[in-house]
């Protein structure tokens, strides 16, 4: 069974097959001896072979030096993603603050601390999930996304999310949540709740940088990610 619950077709089994025995000659194996060279080339199997990692590539390529909204004015680095490119959860929040865009990568600063525990607590570690953003560039003083800029951003973190095939993703904030579900209620109403998003299920929840803000809120969170433990492990 695939990792998301479909059949997969047997020409493909059988194509990744062969790609992985064709890998193993190459790379200097003439048998399953099990040798300590063997079991680290099989070790690596997955991240050579791995469809979703060379999408991810290819997308972070076609984004370029992206020009495509207002926010390519003032932005340091382009913010894309980070994390297992087949992982079964992925954290999407709202855009970079300034450690992110400073650093290339998301959730850096203290609200990606925050949210590092948050992922800890969940019996996880940040290179086992997929975490990214509904745009991948900073707004100047870390304001709201406009729209357009949204709009024009989208279309990667839909293909992010085509290439990892999740089962879960947890939005964090009120515009991931409701850029991810199209809805306007706010994140008060919308966590704690699963929702349908193409098959993937979608649990929004409150920011880690709300939470720093806020602290009293970080019971609800835990209970929200109780409540994403016991589906991921049903």
């Amino acid at each position: 069974m695939a990792r998301n619950g479909q059949d997969q077709d047997p020409a493909d089994i059988l194509g990744k097959t062969c790609d992985t025995l064709r890998y193993m000659a190459e790379a200097g194996c003439t048998g399953f001896d099990c040798s300590g060279k063997t079991i680290e080339i099989v070790k690596n199997l997955d991240r050579n072979l791995s469809v979703a990692a060379d999408y991810l590539k290819e997308l972070r390529s076609l984004l370029g030096d992206c020009q495509r909204c207002k926010l390519c004015k003032e932005r340091t680095n382009i913010v894309f993603g980070a994390g297992d490119p087949e992982a079964r959860l992925v954290f999407v929040g709202e855009g970079p603050g300034y450690d992110e865009d400073q650093q290339g990568e998301p959730f850096v600063g203290k609200a990606g601390q925050l949210l590092t525990k948050i992922i800890q607590a969940i019996n996880l570690t940040r290179a086992q999930v997929y975490i990214c953003n509904i745009i991948k560039c900073r707004p100047p003083g870390n304001r709201n996304p406009a729209s357009d800029e949204i709009k024009a951003c989208f279309p990667f973190l839909e293909g992010q999310l085509d290439a990892i095939k999740p089962d879960f993703i947890c939005a964090l904030g009120t515009f991931a949540a409701q850029t991810l579900l199209d809805t306007v209620d706010p994140i008060s109403r919308l966590r704690g709740r699963f929702f349908d998003l193409r098959g993937i299920k979608v649990m929004p929840t409150y920011h880690p940088a709300y939470l720093l803000r806020n602290p009293e809120k970080k019971r609800d969170v835990w209970e929200d990610m109780k409540k994403l433990m016991s589906m991921m492990d049903a």
